[in-house]
């Protein structure tokens, strides 16, 4: 199994940008979807996370900002980020709760870099 993340850049303060991530492998079920962000000499925190059945959950800092979402075909969660601040600048990685057969394990994607200009 591989979450692939995709779409970080460098955008202007008050721009968007649009993460993107995509399971592969063998799966069963994906579960739990989310993202954290980890900025140079802080610890990694949770962004947002969505369950297989939609409900979701923000962090305080980007509530009406960012949308999560996740298209349960495709196995694919997305990370739609609005206003963007200098402080969201980070690595954002992706992370997935996958039913392998019987087996539940939490996996991570390699990480996208997302640099926000004043």
């Amino acid at each position: 199994v591989q979450l692939q993340a995709s779409g970080g850049g460098l955008v202007q303060a008050g721009g968007s940008l649009r993460l993107v991530c995509a399971t592969s492998g063998s799966i069963s079920r994906v579960n739990f979807m989310g993202w954290y962000r980890q900025a140079p000499g802080k610890e990694r925190d949770l962004v947002a996370a969505i369950t297989s059945g939609g409900s979701t959950n923000y962090a305080d800092s980007v509530k009406g900002r960012f949308t999560i979402s996740r298209d349960n075909a495709k196995n694919t969660v997305y990370l739609q980020m609005n206003s963007l601040k200098p402080e969201d600048s980070a690595v954002y990685y992706c992370n997935a709760e996958i039913t392998v057969f019987r087996t539940t394990i939490n996996y991570w994607g390699q990480g996208t870099q997302v640099t926000v200009s004043s």
